[in-house]
């Protein structure tokens, strides 16, 4: 059995590790294989959505910072960061196999892989099993089973409950906002091995984060989720005032939360001052989007939420320091 299982993780490295390996610039003869093996391997990689991927790792990194006292474990800090990486890129993989049809009908996500057919169907669900083994078996060796119960948890409700809701309605939102708060609480039970009251803090405020960042990115791509029949934005009513209204009020929810590690002595004063002017810089640009309902307007929450969430934990870890 365990000869079985040390196999099955050398392979899952195998399939998640060697498409990842980038070919020399310096080469001045490549040959017409090896260009379809060079686009194959880019494939490989932003099948992972890296950029996403690397936002999960930064959250489960601050969570771990964030709970750990006494020495600091380096190596399952980076076991953390890796497998979080790739517990995420699993996600995300699902989502694509699943919406591999739907992705063609959007602009944005024509140029995928498969729907470009870089990758075929069956590639793609061994390297998401990989990637999936490999993030899983990471978190198992360097971390404890509350961490790995809790990532699997996130992965199936991402790729299996909150991808097929898209084309129900906003309750989809919903459901992707509790694996899209998770990385901090996944890095804090491995520092720690437990949810306490702290952990569920910094829980709630990247879980009521989701709301406007997920409905800005809605208001911007509404025409492009039509296409595909999906239905993120609060209001039945598609761009309105009211879908306005309820982004306005999850940001202005969120500067209260925000300093809720303040209130219960976690942080203090600094990150509090930090917390509040973010909180207020990324509420005015949720009135704006009420006076000026523009995927324009809507585009600069966007570029807000990406800003507001790294700026706050920051400000939380240097506080706590």
């Amino acid at each position: 059995m365990f000869s079985f299982t040390k196999g099955l993780i050398n392979q899952a490295f195998f399939y998640t590790f060697v498409p990842l390996i980038v070919l020399p610039k310096t080469m001045l003869t490549i040959t017409s294989e090896e260009i379809r093996l060079s686009t194959k391997l880019k494939a490989y990689w932003t099948f992972l959505k890296p950029r996403l991927s690397f936002l999960v790792a930064f959250s489960a990194s601050f969570g771990y910072i964030f709970g750990k006292t006494g020495y600091f474990d380096w190596i399952g800090f980076i076991a953390l960061s890796l497998g979080g990486f790739l517990v995420s890129g699993a996600s995300v993989g699902v989502n694509q196999i699943l919406e591999k049809n739907l992705d063609k009908l959007m602009k944005r996500t024509q140029m995928r892989p498969l729907p470009l057919g870089i990758l075929s169907v069956q590639e793609a669900i061994i390297y998401t099993i990989a990637v999936a083994i490999a993030g899983i078996a990471l978190l198992a060796m360097f971390t404890n089973t509350l961490t790995v119960i809790l990532s699997i948890i996130s992965m199936f409700l991402y790729g299996f409950v909150y991808t097929p809701l898209k084309r129900v309605g906003s309750i989809a939102v919903f459901v992707g906002a509790i694996p899209g708060a998770l990385p901090p609480l996944l890095g804090w039970t491995a520092a720690t091995g437990s949810i306490t009251f702290e952990a569920l803090i910094i829980f709630a405020v990247q879980f009521i984060w989701q709301f406007p960042h997920f409905w800005a990115i809605a208001w911007v791509l509404d025409e492009d989720y039509q296409k595909a029949g999906f239905r993120l934005l609060p209001s039945k009513q598609g761009r309105s005032l009211n879908s306005a209204i309820q982004i306005m009020v999850y940001t202005l929810f969120l500067i209260p939360i925000s300093l809720l590690p303040a209130l219960f002595n976690l942080t203090g004063i600094v990150s509090a001052v930090v917390v509040t002017f973010a909180g207020c810089m990324f509420a005015a640009q949720s009135f704006s989007l009420m006076k000026d309902d523009t995927p324009k307007a809507a585009l600069r929450i966007m570029f807000g939420s990406f800003l507001y969430l790294p700026i706050v934990q920051i400000a939380y870890i240097l506080d706590k320091i």
